[in-house]
């Protein structure tokens, strides 16, 4: 690990919750906590507005980014920061910044418990093209409890694929867990395959999904065991469960202290495609969620 953990800052209240986590976060990983903002040159997304006078948004990102460290300054004496105020286009930046750091963390608004994460301009693409992990918070979030707090944390929730889960993505959640303190969750989920079911006369069927039940919890708890014996103070709990990947995240996550899921690496110029799981988990989970890159 490099040691750096990125947060994009905006003023916006989303954007303090994200730092806020992104502190604490950077605090159990003893590394240095980047606060970057960056005045977009790129032509304006609404209604045309007069311009801003020369140097106004770099004033501003001046301010945001040293009123950010001072809050955070109090709350973690110890915590390593540095400050950025950049020119350009902030999906594009975020993402060079990416590739020499273990963490971006950005905000994302919530429009409402049904509509969930609101994906924008920025966050998608940089969730997209990041060359690390990438955590989505929204400003309603809770904070990750640190170690010393007292209270015990929410799980960490992962979704894997089988037979081989990605070693990235196992490997991210087991050390949040380890470095928090708390449990990791684990989510396999398998759809009945429709032709295997039309072959089969009754009553066969109504055993069918016992029988596969059984075979994808064996698989998962196989394909785990190496992770279990790196990581033998997180507590596991693991599931293979019948039904969608999304809806059953989802179900999964409101006592979560975060969600895990994966996205993998392609590189179409412009494409902000990062899987159903990933996309449908961003929109409507109402805590941070990390997409990781393999």
């Amino acid at each position: 690990m490099t040691g750096t953990v990125v947060v994009g800052l905006d003023g916006s209240a989303r954007s303090r919750a994200a730092c806020r986590w992104a502190a604490l976060e950077t605090v159990s990983r003893q590394a240095t906590l980047d606060l970057v903002h960056v005045v977009d040159s790129g032509p304006p997304a609404g209604p045309v507005v007069p311009p801003e006078p020369a140097g106004s948004g770099a004033d501003r990102g001046e301010t945001i980014t040293r009123e950010a460290d001072e809050e955070l300054t109090e709350r973690h004496p110890d915590l390593r920061t540095t400050r950025k105020v950049l020119t350009g286009r902030p999906a594009q930046l975020l993402c060079e910044l990416s590739s020499g750091s273990d963490l971006v963390v950005l905000g994302s608004r919530g429009l409402d418990p049904v509509a969930g994460f609101l994906v924008g301009s920025v966050a998608l693409p940089v969730v997209a093209h990041a060359l690390c992990p990438v955590v989505l918070v929204r400003s309603a979030a809770r904070e990750p409890s640190a170690p010393s707090a007292g209270a015990a944390p929410g799980d960490v929730l992962l979704g894997v694929d089988l037979p081989a889960p990605a070693d990235e993505l196992v490997s991210f959640a087991f050390d949040t867990a380890a470095r928090a303190g708390c449990g990791l969750r684990i989510v396999h989920c398998w759809q009945m395959p429709v032709p295997m079911l039309a072959a089969r006369p009754a009553p066969e069927p109504s055993r069918l999904p016992a029988e596969l039940g059984e075979e994808r919890t064996e698989a998962l708890h196989m394909a785990l065991r190496p992770w279990r014996e790196r990581y033998p103070g997180v507590r596991v709990h693991e599931q293979a469960v019948e039904g969608r990947p999304a809806r059953r995240l989802l179900q999964n996550s409101p006592d979560a202290s975060l969600v895990v899921v994966g996205r993998r690496i392609r590189r179409p110029r412009g494409s902000t495609r990062i899987g159903a799981v990933a996309h449908a988990v961003l929109h409507h989970a109402r805590v941070p969620v990390a997409v990781v890159p393999h």
